[in-house]
C-alpha cells in the first residue's frame, strides 16, 4: 500500500491583490506557514505564474519550483479550471463566462473556445516541465441547460452535446499523452462531466482514453445525493487527484437539491470547511489508502460562514490528522508460526 500526499492547498481561492496572497513568493511562504506541504496552482492567476513561459521554458518551471521549495512548499499539480471550462460553452452561458478569458477573445466564442484550447496543452506543456503528471480542470458543459428539462429533450440531443465534448477533448487528451500528463476532470455540477453517469458516457467517447481521469471531490457528490463511498471503489483505477472539501445537505419542506435560487448561507447544500460539514472523510481516507492512491490530498476551502484563513489553518492540521500512514507489515503477524507447502498440505488433509 502506498501513502497520500499531503496536506496541499488549492492555491485558487487565496490569490489575491492583497499580501500575502499577490506575488507567488508570499503566497506559498505563508502556505507553509499554515502547515502545507504542497500547493495546487491556478494557472490563469498571472500573480501567481507566467504560464506561456512555463510552458516554453524549462529554466522558469526550475525558479518557480525552487522558489516554492525554498518557502516550505512543493509544486503538486496546476489547474486549468477556468480555461477548460471554456473548451465547451453553451450559448445560454457567453455573457456570464466570457470574463473568464482574455480579453481580445471576449465577445467572439469561437475565438474563446480555441484560446482556451490552447491555454489547457499549455498547462499540460508546463506540467510536463516542472515533472507533475497530474492537471486538474474542468470539462465545459453543452448539454447542462438540459439537466432536468422541460419540455422533454428531443432524441439525440445528448448524445450528440457528448460526441462534440469528446471531440473538442481528443487532442487536448492526445497531448496530454505526449507530455505523460494525465487529465484529471474534476466531477462537478454545471460540467457535463458531473457524475459517474456522464463520465462514462465522455470516456467512451474518448475511446477510453488513458488519460481522461477524474478528479475526486466529495463534496460535490453530498449535494448531489450520490453515494461517495462506492464512487471511489468504482472509479479507483481512473482518480488521480484528491481534492478535500467538507459539505452538508440539510433539505427541508421548502428546499431540496436544487434550493430555491437561495444564497449559499441559505441553502440546503452547503460547502463548509472541513470538519464542519457532513462528508466521511475518514471513511475516505481508509479507502485511498486501501487502494493505493498516492497523489496529494489537496484541500480545497470553500465555505459559506468561515474566514477563509482560519479554515486554511485548520484544514492543514484536519489533513495531517486524517492521513493514514500505511503499514508495512500484517497487525498478527506476532502469530505467524511459520510454514512450507507440506504443512499446508498436511493442514488440508492433501496427501
Amino acid at each position: 500500500m502506498k501513502s497520500i500526499k499531503g496536506p496541499a492547498l488549492f492555491l485558487a481561492q487565496f490569490a489575491s491583490d492583497e499580501a500575502p496572497f499577490n506575488s507567488w513568493d508570499s503566497i506559498t511562504k505563508w502556505a507553509a506557514d499554515c502547515g502545507y506541504k504542497g500547493v495546487q496552482v491556478p494557472s490563469w492567476d498571472a500573480r501567481l505564474i507566467d504560464l506561456e513561459k512555463a510552458a516554453e521554458s524549462t529554466d522558469y518551471c526550475d525558479t518557480f519550483k525552487g522558489q516554492a521549495a525554498e518557502n516550505g512548499v512543493e509544486v503538486t499539480e496546476l489547474s486549468t479550471h477556468l480555461q477548460g471550462q471554456l473548451v465547451a460553452v453553451h450559448p445560454a452561458y457567453d455573457t456570464a463566462f466570457d470574463g473568464f478569458a482574455a480579453e481580445h477573445v471576449r465577445g467572439n466564442p469561437a475565438a474563446r473556445q480555441e484560446w482556451a484550447v490552447d491555454q489547457v496543452k499549455k498547462a499540460l506543456t508546463a506540467s510536463k516541465n516542472m515533472g507533475i503528471g497530474a492537471h486538474a480542470t474542468f470539462s465545459g458543459a453543452l448539454a447542462w441547460p438540459y439537466i432536468y428539462p422541460w419540455p422533454q429533450r428531443p432524441a439525440g440531443l445528448v448524445e450528440t452535446a457528448f460526441d462534440e465534448l469528446a471531440k473538442r477533448w481528443l487532442p487536448i487528451l492526445n497531448h496530454a499523452e505526449d507530455c505523460g500528463v494525465d487529465v484529471c476532470y474534476e466531477i462537478h455540477p454545471g460540467e457535463d462531466l458531473h457524475d459517474g453517469v456522464t463520465y462514462e458516457m465522455f470516456l467512451e467517447r474518448t475511446g477510453n482514453h488513458d488519460r481522461a481521469c477524474m478528479l475526486y471531490d466529495p463534496s460535490h457528490y453530498v449535494l448531489q445525493c450520490l453515494d461517495y463511498l462506492d464512487n471511489i471503489d468504482i472509479y479507483k483505477d481512473r482518480i488521480r487527484m484528491f481534492h478535500v472539501k467538507d459539505a452538508e445537505f440539510n433539505p427541508t419542506g421548502r428546499q431540496g437539491v436544487y434550493s430555491g435560487y437561495q444564497s449559499w448561507t441559505d441553502r440546503a447544500g452547503r460547502f463548509r470547511s472541513l470538519g464542519d460539514g457532513q462528508v466521511d472523510f475518514g471513511a475516505i481516507f481508509s479507502k485511498m489508502a486501501a487502494n493505493d492512491f498516492d497523489g496529494w490530498a489537496v484541500v480545497e476551502w470553500e465555505c459559506c460562514l468561515k474566514h477563509p484563513e482560519d479554515g486554511a489553518r485548520e484544514g492543514a492540521q484536519f489533513v495531517k490528522d486524517h492521513i493514514i500512514r500505511v503499514t508495512d507489515k500484517a497487525f498478527d503477524d506476532f502469530a505467524d508460526g511459520g510454514t512450507d507447502e507440506a504443512a499446508n498440505r498436511k493442514m488440508l488433509g492433501i496427501n
